[in-house]
């Protein structure tokens, strides 16, 4: 589907950045294209561009799922996404806060460090930014 490839596009430059989905596309092979097509169809252009909830609850649940099954190395991508779904620093605490107690301290502890670690990057990147 033509139009759910395109929409999932124009979602995740929205939720990302076109700088972030410029690269993956510059890195995509033979080898992972059918992939990238999948994750752009069916999270992007389906489950993210579904009007059910709202951007920034969408950033909640997706953080609290990756810390909960411990999906660490895309935390530091969607804390930066919150920047543009409107999740606050305070949301994914509370995110986080609800997987200590689901689905364990550690997992949540660790998701907070990178998402710590994360913020205070995008900080500085906005002071320099300014400068």
């Amino acid at each position: 589907m033509p139009d759910r490839f395109e929409r999932g596009t124009e979602v995740r430059k929205s939720v990302l950045g076109e700088d972030h989905v410029d690269r993956a596309e510059a890195a995509k092979t033979d080898l992972d294209a059918p992939f990238q097509t999948l994750i752009t169809e069916g999270a992007w252009g389906t489950v993210w561009a579904s009007d059910g909830i709202s951007p920034r609850e969408r950033s909640m649940l997706t953080l609290a799922l990756l810390a909960a099954l411990g999906n660490f190395e895309e935390i530091a991508m969607h804390v930066r996404a919150t920047a543009r779904t409107g999740a606050s620093k305070q949301d994914v605490l509370e995110a986080f806060q609800h997987v200590a107690v689901y689905a364990g301290v550690p997992r949540a502890n660790q998701a907070l460090k990178i998402a710590k670690e994360t913020f205070a990057e995008m900080e500085q990147d906005t002071t320099q930014a300014d400068r």
